[in-house]
């Protein structure tokens, strides 16, 4: 990596909490040179503008998140615990995610649904990414024999993700952390119920 590529990847890494904590609109140019020690030039030297490193930012975020999740479903032997790794994954980040501010993905959505159609865009393609993933491990473990044949991948990727997200800002806002740690149980829940054996399959109402 040379010079500059070095100067805009410290840039991001120092960008990236401050971002996540006061999103674009909250974040000024004197909290990035405050962060990064570096003068206004030197910051619009690597990148066009608040915007163009916004996105970089998110994109490191997600990215980073992305490489926890996946650590911990190659690590796993069978595709329920893979699947498993996901809850498993959130207990060992959340407090560490609260900390720099909450999930990124939900908090990126919440301020650019309306206000940036390109992070929103990028939001939409990290749900949807995250969403096959959740479909493809379960519709593998379905040709394994580990997972039920009646089991609807998409509803159980829609509840996972609903849940982390859900409990997450709950907990987030309230300060309460009973919100995230039932989300989490109930995401264990719903993985355990489609193992192949389970009482009863997910069905849709």
């Amino acid at each position: 990596m040379n010079k500059a590529k070095r100067t805009r990847q410290y840039i991001i890494e120092k960008a990236a909490p401050i971002f996540n904590k006061k999103g674009i609109s909250g974040t000024s140019l004197s909290d990035l040179t405050k962060a990064t020690g570096l003068t206004k030039g030197s910051i619009y030297g690597n990148f066009n503008n608040k915007d163009d490193l916004a996105i970089a930012v998110f994109k490191y975020n997600v990215d980073n998140l992305t490489r926890f999740f996946i650590r911990g479903i190659n690590n796993a032997k069978t595709y329920i615990n893979k699947l498993l790794a996901y809850p498993a994954a959130y207990r060992k980040l959340y407090k560490t995610m609260l900390a720099f501010g909450g999930c990124p993905i939900l908090n990126t959505a919440t301020e650019a649904d309306d206000t940036h159609q390109m992070l929103c865009r990028l939001t939409a393609e990290a749900i949807e990414g995250w969403r096959k993933t959740i479909i493809e491990l379960i519709e593998n473990g379905k040709q394994a024999g580990e997972i039920r044949r009646d089991t609807d991948g998409g509803m159980v990727a829609d509840i996972m993700i609903s849940l982390f997200e859900g409990g997450g800002i709950l907990s987030k806002v309230t300060g309460k952390d009973d919100f995230m740690m039932s989300s989490i149980y109930h995401v264990e829940y719903v993985i355990k119920s489609i193992s192949n054996g389970a009482i009863r399959p997910l069905e849709r109402s």
